[in-house]
């Protein structure tokens, strides 16, 4: 929220115009009562911010008007979506509460703003920010369980955001590009929202990197004319054989996003000029009545491969099988005029919907006996992790990332079920994914029909056959095996009720060994037994009891040992330790690396002479 200041008359023309261009491009908002819903929020929100200022200057109430518009002309919600991207800010920055909106609006609108309520106003204090920032994004992820309309409005707030971000502080502006690029283009893609999701990367990359930004987007507006010429010059050929045949069909063509042209220059290791498939065409079609579109497509993709020599190793067919977000298209790269590389997208008018508008295009065409989607699954995996978080929410929020960013492989069941899980999942992924019960009693995978161990990292296709047994049980080990949040917090669970147990059967023990010698458990006897076997804390004491390597064999001659030989014993140890870090200090010495010199890779310290030098051609990716 910015400053208060009254609004003159170009401010109040600047509100009234941009409500008006809400209202007049309005999408799928003609039920009864939809535009007096939306006037009435817009008037309970313009009153809420009246005389607001955003940092920009602007009145603060274009940032609630602009969200409204994304939300319903580029990702296409309805009335209550934009009535709630309208009110979104009153509820946290004004007087106007959630009660308030739950009496003016109801309680579904009222939901829905709830979902949007920032956790914090301190999310900048050092120290706790990241802490601070997982649980926020944790807290609107929770929405996932309700209604995911929440995340698209909130998606739509931080594409607004972005688009005006040049008004913030410098290191406000580092952090909500690091959110941006992490966390929610992510987010965005796997929802959906593609267009969304290039956008927020693009900014995000300027932001971050604006040297390097600002050298792509130079060079790629040098040769703005001729990427258009050449398009307009590989589409005739095509459009032409396209009339022939009589389908309705678009065109259109661009150069690729910014960063994702950086993204290739990174992976090829090349400069701009050697990135030759920058151009991308899309091609949109109206389906024939009693023609699948699946085969229009491959009719389609017929005409350009007749035409254009393809790449083979560039097909993509998520026609046959869909992405998980629900997206849909026959992509190839071809070889088009002057020798440049062009990728072209082939869409049904509905594939391209669900493509753009993500989420809510894939929910208009779902109908009640649809089959579960990709999409559908990935939710319910989300909402899995959500009823079950992790105690840290950095540690929630490192998990979450991990289920965005991972690539995926399709593996099956013995009898032909399809599961999708990530890349790098292993055979004990794969048990937990299919059943908690079946992880946790898993001892091996036939894998192909072949005997394997549970951490056998899988494969695209595998069929994959789990072999349990009544007497297995998770073990620590485990957490190594796997890399789903669905198997590492089954693990978890059973791993902590098992601690929690055998701290109690620890205790018991002890009682009973003291009962023996008439003693009875106190804070001088715990500290005494910690201090003689080096134990941290009383749960990890307890735990070495009941494991038995804690031996309480001289319970009594510990317990009873005299206050003279614990100072002995202590200064020997003092004196014994100050002669091991002098000998440690020397060592340190002779290992230190010397930052000037070429970055050494050492398997051990004491080994040095085994040491490796990267080449300059070597480009290691951190992390």
């Amino acid at each position: 929220m910015g400053s208060k200041d009254i609004f003159d008359e170009e401010d109040i023309k600047l509100i009234n115009s941009e409500y008006d261009s809400l209202i007049n491009n309005m999408v799928r908002c003609r039920e009864p009562g939809d535009h007096e819903l939306i006037e009435k929020a817009f008037n309970v929100a313009n009153k809420a911010h009246w005389n607001l200022r955003r940092k920009s200057g602007e009145p603060y109430i274009i940032h609630p008007i602009a969200v409204a518009k994304i939300v319903n002309q580029e990702i296409g919600l309805g009335a209550r979506s934009i009535a709630t991207a309208l009110l979104h800010d009153a509820v946290e920055d004004t007087d106007y509460t959630l009660e308030d909106v739950d009496r003016d609006f109801g309680p579904k609108i009222a939901t829905l703003i709830d979902g949007l309520t920032k956790i914090s106003s301190s999310t900048y204090d050092k120290g706790t920010t990241s802490s601070l920032q997982a649980e926020n994004f944790r807290r609107m992820l929770l929405t996932l369980s309700d209604d995911l309309r929440v995340i698209l409005i909130k998606i739509a707030d931080r594409l607004h955001n972005m688009r005006t971000l040049d008004s913030m502080p410098e290191h406000k502006k580092m952090k909500v590009a690091g959110e941006t690029i992490f966390l929610y283009a992510p987010l965005a893609n796997r929802i959906g929202l593609y267009a969304i999701k290039s956008e927020l990367e693009d900014l995000s990359f300027k932001y971050r990197q604006p040297g390097i930004y600002e050298e792509i987007a130079s060079k790629m507006r040098l040769g703005e004319k001729k990427y258009y010429s050449l398009i307009n010059k590989f589409s005739l050929p095509i459009i032409n054989k396209l009339n022939e045949s009589g389908l309705e069909f678009e065109i259109t063509g661009r150069p690729k996003s910014i960063f994702s042209i950086w993204t290739k220059m990174q992976s090829k290791n090349v400069p701009f000029e050697e990135v030759y498939d920058v151009l991308a065409v899309r091609i949109i079609f109206d389906p024939l009545p009693g023609i699948p579109e699946k085969t229009t497509c491959w009719n389609i993709y017929s005409v350009i491969t007749d035409t254009y020599l393809p790449k083979p190793d560039r097909l993509r067919d998520w026609v046959s099988r869909p992405k998980p977000n629900g997206y849909e298209a026959l992509h190839l790269t071809v070889m088009g005029p002057e020798g440049h590389w062009v990728e072209v997208q082939i869409r049904s008018r509905r594939m391209d919907e669900i493509a753009e508008r993500g989420y809510a295009a894939h929910y208009r065409y779902k109908g009640d006996n649809t089959p579960e989607t990709e999409l559908d699954k990935w939710i319910k995996k989300i909402r899995s992790m959500l009823e079950n978080p992790l105690e840290n929410p950095i540690e929630f929020l490192d998990e979450f990332k991990m289920n965005l960013f991972s690539s995926e492989i399709m593996v099956f069941t013995p009898k032909g079920t399809l599961v999708s899980l990530p890349k790098g999942a292993s055979a004990l992924d794969f048990a937990y994914e299919i059943h908690t019960e079946i992880g946790n009693k898993a001892i091996g995978a036939k894998i192909n029909h072949k005997l394997n161990p549970i951490d056998t990292i899988l494969m695209s296709g595998d069929q994959v056959e789990i072999i349990t047994s009544d007497i297995a049980k998770p073990e620590r080990e485990w957490l190594s095996y796997v890399c789903t949040s669905k198997a590492k917090e089954a693990i978890k669970s059973v791993l902590r009720v098992e601690s929690t147990n055998r701290i109690q059967r620890g205790m018991q023990i002890l009682e009973e060994k003291l009962a023996e010698i008439g003693e009875s458990p106190n804070t001088e006897i715990l500290r005494k037994l910690m201090q003689s076997y080096d134990i941290p804390n009383k749960d990890e004491l307890y735990s070495g009891i009941e494991l038995g390597t804690v031996n309480l064999d001289n319970l009594r001659k510990i317990i009873k040992k005299s206050p003279a030989k614990n100072v002995i014993k202590y200064w020997e140890l003092k004196l014994l330790g100050s002669k091991k870090d002098k000998k440690e200090e020397e060592g340190a010495r002779k290992g230190k690396i010397d930052p000037s010199s070429p970055f050494l890779l050492r398997e051990n310290i004491e080994n040095a002479g085994q040491s490796y030098e990267i080449a300059k051609c070597c480009n290691p990716i951190p992390g």
